[in-house]
């Protein structure tokens, strides 16, 4: 197949980008301009020990970085399972909705071997889909034949409903929040400081808890804390209200030592007793579906117009799951998102493309790859977006944490990636590229107030890092101080700054910027091995 590189040596294919070759093509470019290695360097917070363990170093504020590496399927500890077919469909002429969820929901009644009842193979061909198809039983997956456009030798489905539809697939359970308790079992923490990065709290009581239960931390959002972050940073909108933006973990429990408790994940925002009364709870796991997955296919809307939203807004939404995937597909013609993770846990989204959207260049559109309300632990892994308002992006506001977005290519985007609004916490970008924006504001990738916009989104990435990311020449990333936390920029090429359209607030902490060989090149990863104990 004819094909070029271009400036950035991202290999252009009929108008795409390869993504499998984007890596390789980058590194031939560098090669081929300076064969001289950089000299490493590494930062004063995250680096190795003699014993090449990782030292955390606080930096002016007392503040550390997190761990973030319990991002993603089976929390990192378990590679992507390849799942034994036990059916295979071919398409049907029409809507093809009813013929997928039919053969899913037989795959569904299979009983489990381990974890999975296997996998759903879908032929090569075009599948169009005017419905949702719902993968809502636990230990299925569903596989096409491939993510390419020809029908041939590729599984495409088409989505050919209208705006009325969410999403052309659905990932996972019912909706709702995680507010469903086991009778009797809510306790307060006692700890009157939960710094942030912290896996330990102290309880008033664990006689109720045990080990490998699931558990869900409440810190309530009360005046007292609403005053310590100045009502959420914004102006001349309505500052937020009690009760608006609780912060709240899903988390398992490791350890029990007395009162105290060791849970699977850091919390990524300090719990302050003199702020709020923080209390934990068993959920109840309703609607909970677990070890799911999607992969090897391509969903697209057809050929619609630029500006065109009279189609299926996304082309898979991940809900209420658990140990789910997306990964090797592409995703295109959304007019809200390629993959949305919303109300999940240990979700890994890897080496799939999100593209050319199509809808009005307005809000609550373009999010390319998006974790929104109550997605935590969730890993965006080699990505390739184009023509985003905001591509890599956490919109769920207080409930929001522990995403990371590893290696990352965003083009032609409109708007900023970053948290979104209201408090979203503990998020990395890591090896993120913001190129060829046609965004008219100076900043692409930004962790920072968003002051009045959106009703008030306010403080929008809190706690948050970027790692060796890159901004095109002319724009800039934005590192703001949020008021009782912190935000970091390290190894990152390009402008920072602390200024944005609304105000200029402290700059977060910046380390090295446009200095080459950071090292580790990426803090998921190091972070990952460190846990794990491998190289």
């Amino acid at each position: 197949m004819a094909g070029s590189l271009s400036r950035r040596g991202l290999l252009k294919i009929g108008g795409g980008v390869a993504v499998a070759g984007i890596a390789a093509a980058v590194a031939g470019n560098a090669l081929a301009e300076d064969v001289t290695p950089a000299a490493t360097w590494k930062s004063k917070l995250v680096y190795p020990g003699a014993d090449g363990r990782l030292i955390y170093a606080a930096d002016s504020k007392g503040k550390k970085i997190a761990d973030f590496s319990w991002a993603g399927y089976r929390n990192g500890e378990a590679p992507l399972p390849d799942v034994p077919v036990v059916k295979t469909i071919g398409p049907v002429s029409g809507d093809n909705t009813a013929h997928i969820q039919q053969a899913l929901d037989e795959v569904g009644e299979l009983p489990k071997d381990g974890n999975f009842r296997g996998a759903l193979l879908l032929k090569p061909g075009h599948y169009k889909v005017a419905g949702t198809i719902k993968l809502k039983r636990s230990g299925v997956v569903l596989r096409g034949s491939g993510k390419g456009g020809d029908t041939n030798v590729n599984t495409v489905i088409t989505g050919t409903g209208d705006s009325s539809v969410n999403a052309v697939l659905s990932v996972g359970g019912t909706s709702g929040s995680w507010d469903s308790q086991v009778p009797d079992t809510k306790t307060n923490v006692t700890s009157s400081h939960v710094e942030a990065g912290s896996r330990r709290l102290t309880l008033a009581s664990t006689a109720k808890l045990r080990v490998g239960d699931n558990i869900i931390i409440y810190h309530p959002c009360t005046q007292q804390w609403l005053d310590a972050i100045n009502g959420g940073g914004v102006k001349d909108q309505p500052k937020w209200k009690v009760g608006s933006q609780p912060l709240v973990y899903n988390r398992y429990i490791k350890q029990i030592e007395g009162n105290d408790i060791v849970i699977c994940a850091p919390v990524f925002n300090a719990l302050n007793k003199s702020y709020s009364q923080s209390y934990v709870y068993k959920w109840d796991q309703a609607g909970l579906v677990r070890n799911v997955g999607v992969e090897n296919l391509r969903i697209d809307m057809g050929s619609p117009a630029a500006e065109d939203e009279n189609h299926q807004k996304s082309c898979i939404s991940v809900t209420r799951a658990e140990d789910a995937w997306v990964r090797n597909s592409s995703l295109m013609h959304f007019s809200v998102s390629g993959v949305v993770v919303q109300r999940s846990t240990r979700v890994t989204v890897q080496d799939v493309r999100a593209s050319h959207p199509r809808s009005q260049l307005i809000g609550e559109r373009r999010y390319n790859f998006s974790a929104a309300s109550m997605a935590q632990q969730v890993l965006f892994r080699g990505l390739w977006a184009t023509h985003a308002r905001h591509a890599f992006v956490a919109t769920g506001s207080s409930t929001s944490s522990g995403i990371v977005w590893l290696d990352g290519y965003n083009e032609n985007g409109y708007s900023e990636s970053g948290g979104h609004q209201r408090w979203s916490q503990g998020l990395l970008y890591d090896n993120i590229k913001e190129l060829s924006s046609q965004s008219d504001k100076a900043w692409v990738l930004s962790l920072h107030n968003r002051g009045d916009l959106g009703s008030g989104h306010g403080w929008s990435s809190v706690n948050s890092v970027a790692w060796n990311c890159t901004v095109d020449s002319g724009k800039r990333l934005c590192i703001q101080r949020p008021p009782t936390s912190q935000n970091f920029a390290i190894g990152t090429t390009g402008a920072v700054s602390s200024v944005n359209w609304y105000n200029t607030h402290q700059a977060g902490y910046v380390e090295g910027t446009n200095k080459p060989g950071l090292e580790p090149k990426s803090l998921y990863l190091a972070q990952l091995a460190d846990r794990l104990g491998t190289s």
